[in-house]
């Protein structure tokens, strides 16, 4: 483990209009961690997420991913920051029109001017790896939700992040194909990805996360190793949040 962390935030403050959705957010992450992040609708976790890739502007405190600080003013920062971070959506975002080889190969082509036989050849790996070796030619449309998904995952690890983020990338599945994708993610974590996932699944998070991060009205309100967390949790609403799950 290096000594120096991955994802460093800060006093992270995040204000939408009049309403602070993210009040002082301090958070280290270290290289190859698993984080779980959870907590109701509205507590600021998928905020969180997309101020660490830079999608949204916090107003207060300060954020580094790999040594990059994260400066919204300075467009080449952010291109390289964002070369560090992979992120992963509820809806899988595929573009229609390219076949599924095709929209793994993209962006490496734009932003790391990957030439055609290297992309290919990669993406078929990254297919693989999803499981998903024999789609390198269908089009989203022909696959079903999770296979989506996991292009999706193939998509944004063809970028080599140093970090994968995922905002409840399983709620807009149907419930047999939850487990295929959580697959995929628990085999990227067994080989050492350092990963921020917002999930609603609470034994994915036991097994595999190595801290839990509860969040509540937009402050981090526990954080623990999982059996901890779950087994003991120190405030009512925490008590409360794990009560009206089961």
């Amino acid at each position: 483990m290096d000594a120096e962390p991955i994802v460093k935030v800060s006093g992270l403050r995040k204000r939408f209009g009049t309403l602070e959705v993210l009040k002082s957010i301090d958070l280290e992450v270290r290289r190859g961690e698993v984080i779980a992040i959870i907590g109701k609708s509205g507590s600021g976790k998928s905020t969180l997420l997309r101020c660490v890739n830079g999608l949204e502007q916090f107003q207060v405190g300060a954020l580094t991913v790999d040594g990059q600080a994260l400066r919204h003013h300075d467009k080449a920062a952010m291109r390289a920051l964002r070369q560090h971070v992979g992120m992963i959506f509820q809806s899988f975002n595929l573009f229609p029109h390219l076949s599924v080889g095709a929209n793994v190969m993209l962006a490496p082509s734009l932003v790391k001017k990957r030439g055609k036989p290297e992309g290919e050849a990669q993406a078929k790996k990254l297919l693989a790896r999803v499981g998903l070796a024999e789609k390198f030619e269908a089009w989203p449309d022909q696959l079903s939700g999770g296979q989506q998904q996991r292009v999706a995952i193939a998509r944004a690890l063809a970028m080599e992040p140093a970090v994968l983020l995922c905002d409840e990338i399983t709620s807009a599945l149907d419930p047999e194909l939850v487990g295929e994708v959580l697959r995929v993610v628990e085999s990227l974590a067994e080989e050492g990805m350092t990963l921020l996932m917002v999930t609603h699944e609470m034994n994915f998070a036991r097994k595999v996360a190595d801290r839990v991060v509860f969040m509540h009205a937009g402050r981090i309100h526990e954080m623990g190793p999982p059996a901890e967390l779950f087994a003991a949790p120190q405030t009512a609403e925490l008590q409360q949040f794990l009560g009206a799950l089961h």
